[in-house]
C-alpha cells in the first residue's frame, strides 16, 4: 500500500531547482519585457499585408493594445515598488 505523505515540490535553495545544474535558477524579467515590445510592433507591423478586411486589422491593433497595456502598467509598477 502506497503512503499516505506527499512528496514537497518546493525548493530551498538554488541548488535544489532542477536548472540549477546548468545556471539557469530564475526569471528573465528585462528579456520578457523585450519580448513584450517586440511582439507589440511585428502585430502592428502585421497591418501591412495583402488582407483586405478590417477584422483581422481589428484582431492585431487589439492584441498588440493589450499587450501595451500589460507592459506600460508593469512599468508602473516597478516604479511604484521602489
Amino acid at each position: 500500500m502506497a503512503g499516505t505523505e506527499l512528496q514537497s515540490t518546493h525548493f530551498d535553495t538554488a541548488a535544489e531547482v532542477p536548472s540549477a545544474e546548468w545556471g539557469w535558477s530564475g526569471e528573465a524579467p528585462r528579456l520578457f519585457r523585450a519580448a513584450g515590445w517586440f511582439f507589440a510592433v511585428f502585430l502592428l507591423l502585421m497591418l501591412i499585408g495583402n488582407h483586405s478586411g478590417n477584422v483581422e486589422n481589428l484582431f492585431l491593433i487589439g492584441f498588440a493594445a493589450a499587450l501595451v497595456l500589460i507592459l506600460v502598467r508593469d512599468i508602473f509598477r516597478r516604479r511604484r515598488m521602489r
